[in-house]
């Protein structure tokens, strides 16, 4: 397959800057694989879509408002996002803008100088070559205020930070009065094990309110966390889509979720994913019969058309970027064909793309 294969022409104008009011507001075009047949609902209806017996599995992951502006001692702009820590102390991998001017030992001012940064050293990749992320240490220069010079850095970034909204949803650098409202908005209700830097953006639209009454008819719920890395929303640039190296990502999937796997299974009911992410946990451990193991760890999986879904029935998920790995999976559900006509269905009747865009939800 031709990563070109993938690609799509869409309209700046489709790309959502906000998310839809309510959450479960947002328009979601509905695909049975089985029938071939396509509906256009909103979010809110998914009631009327599952069925009692089924299962909807979510990502817990939340987003850490990881995103950091300050200037260096020469008075230069910079800009990090830190994405995880290295298991070494207080050091943390970030995202430096711009990283090559950046020295070993240099310390930087974050947050008008609520932080500072050490720079410890900065990354290689793959062939040798500098990197565009640093290890740091992040402290806090206001070691006087109630967090105290103890805080973690989980508790500095919740308190300075800003959410890492992808590029293409336009925000000021240095700050924008819409980002208390990013900061709930780009997570989703039911976040609780922090360590992500982008948003599992199907879960975004489902509301506590509708999850109740999800339960009510029936439809059970389960959650398994997978870490979204900064790699889940990049282009492939490989000519060929073989030739793509996967990036891996965090991931947990407890007993509790694989029993009610099992039992979903059992009853007949369908095992439906809330976003690729979710996706690649539970394909990551099912054995060959589609039974699953409790564990954790990361995953690299790469499922592209052609792929043989063992523990997914089903999808609710986004719409994607042209070229992206998410397309490719959800590719892999429909077909390739099927997948970039419903995507062009979804542009003429003004569908909105990506992060705060609307829902797809693909039934088997």
């Amino acid at each position: 397959m031709k990563t070109s294969d993938f690609d799509f022409d869409l309209p700046e104008s489709a790309i959502a800057q906000e998310p839809a009011e309510p959450r479960d507001a947002a328009r979601m075009l509905v695909h049975d694989v089985a029938s071939g047949a396509t509906r256009h609902r909103v979010v809110s209806e998914i009631t009327a879509e599952l069925e009692a017996g089924d299962l909807l599995v979510v990502n817990d992951t939340k987003v850490l408002p990881a995103r950091l502006a300050g200037r260096r001692a020469s008075g230069g702009a910079l800009e990090l996002l830190l994405v995880g820590p290295t298991g070494h102390g207080r050091a943390w991998r970030a995202l430096a803008r711009p990283a090559k001017k950046l020295k070993p030992g240099e310390v930087v001012e974050l947050a008008g100088g609520r932080l500072r940064a050490r720079l410890v050293e900065r990354d290689l990749d793959a062939d040798g070559r500098p990197a565009a992320t640093w290890v740091l240490e992040l402290e806090d220069g206001e070691p006087g205020r109630e967090s105290g010079g103890d805080a973690t850095v989980e508790e500095l970034l919740e308190r300075e930070g800003r959410m890492p909204l992808p590029p293409y949803i336009r925000r000021d650098v240095l700050g924008d009065a819409r980002d208390a409202r990013d900061r709930e908005r780009y997570q989703t209700v039911y976040a609780r094990s922090a360590g992500a830097v982008a948003a599992p953006t199907a879960g975004l639209h489902l509301t506590e309110e509708l999850l109740e009454r999800l339960e009510a008819c029936g439809v059970e719920r389960a959650a398994v966390t997978l870490h979204v890395g900064l790699g889940t929303f990049s282009p492939v640039t490989a000519e060929e889509v073989a030739q793509h190296s996967m990036h891996s990502e965090r991931f947990a999937l407890d007993a509790e979720t694989v029993d009610a796997v099992g039992r979903c299974r059992a009853r007949g009911g369908r095992v439906v994913a809330v976003g690729t992410t979710t996706v690649r946990v539970l394909e990551s451990c099912a054995r060959e019969d589609g039974s699953l193991v409790a564990g954790a760890g990361e995953t690299s999986i790469f499922i592209t058309p052609g792929y043989r879904f063992r523990a997914v029935d089903g999808l609710l998920t986004n719409f994607h970027l042209p070229r992206s790995t998410l397309l490719m999976l959800v590719s892999a559900l429909t077909g390739r064909e099927r997948a970039l006509g419903l995507y062009g269905e979804a542009i003429a009747r003004g569908y909105r793309f990506y992060s705060y865009g609307d829902a797809t939800l693909i039934l088997p």
